[in-house]
């Protein structure tokens, strides 16, 4: 089991805001547009078969099931899931939504998807190699898989705890644990660990006096790492 009980409850706590675009969640609403179309320009994911591995409410997971993919998410939060599934309902989509570890679907679901997402949560799991594993299992041969995540540096910490959490207050404080963030080089080493080719490390910056994201070289502090799994 890789799940870390006590971060398991943080999110349960604020499941049910998901969807709403001025609470918790707010920043992930944000940077929901930036993040579906890097992905999207990675991987045509009309037609394909895509899961989205801690998809929480389904942001990222709705925004591939407009890009034309058969998508499906898992999450270990049921409040979470309860929470995606009345909103795909509610928009008459036809996404499913598993309550539960990814690792639980590999009995039946091992080498089944081309593409495999993983988005700001690798540095809430106790084993993050496992959760790379997990996910290099359940992609085909020559699949895409992606992941984002917090670069492990004094400014990442600056950045993303004490101006996110206690400054800026864009995320409930406590959100993070530094200690559970992963330099790229280290996310990287997993992959290629877990049968997965790295293509590209991307990093996600933040204005906080324009409230604007965008990808570029800067990998300090919020990254994303495409990769495809060899065959």
């Amino acid at each position: 089991m890789n799940i870390d009980p006590s971060e398991k409850e943080k999110f349960n706590q604020i499941a049910e805001e998901w969807w709403d675009a001025t609470g918790k969640f707010a920043p992930l609403h944000v940077i929901n547009p930036l993040r579906s179309k890097y992905i999207s320009d990675k991987v045509d994911l009309n037609g394909k078969n895509v899961i989205d591995v801690a998809c929480g409410g389904g942001l990222l997971t709705e925004a591939m099931y407009e890009c034309g993919a058969i998508v499906t998410g898992v999450d270990i939060s049921d409040v979470a899931i309860n929470t995606a599934k009345i909103h795909a309902k509610k928009n008459n989509y036809n996404v499913t939504y598993i309550n539960g570890e990814a690792e639980e679907l590999l009995n039946n679901s091992k080498g089944t998807f081309d593409v495999v997402t993983c988005l700001e949560a690798i540095e809430h799991v106790p084993d993050p190699q496992q959760l790379v594993q997990t996910c290099s299992d359940l992609c085909k041969p020559g699949g895409t898989v992606v992941f984002s995540t917090i670069n492990r540096n004094p400014k990442s910490f600056l950045f993303a705890i004490v101006g996110a959490e206690y400054i800026l207050k864009l995320l409930p404080k406590g959100t993070h644990e530094f200690k559970k963030f992963i330099k790229p080089s280290e996310l990287s080493g997993m992959m290629r660990n877990s049968n997965l080719e790295v293509k590209e490390i991307i990093g996600m910056s933040y204005n906080p006096l324009t409230k604007n994201y965008w990808l570029g070289k800067d990998v300090d502090v919020n990254y994303m790492i495409h990769a495809e799994k060899k065959i």
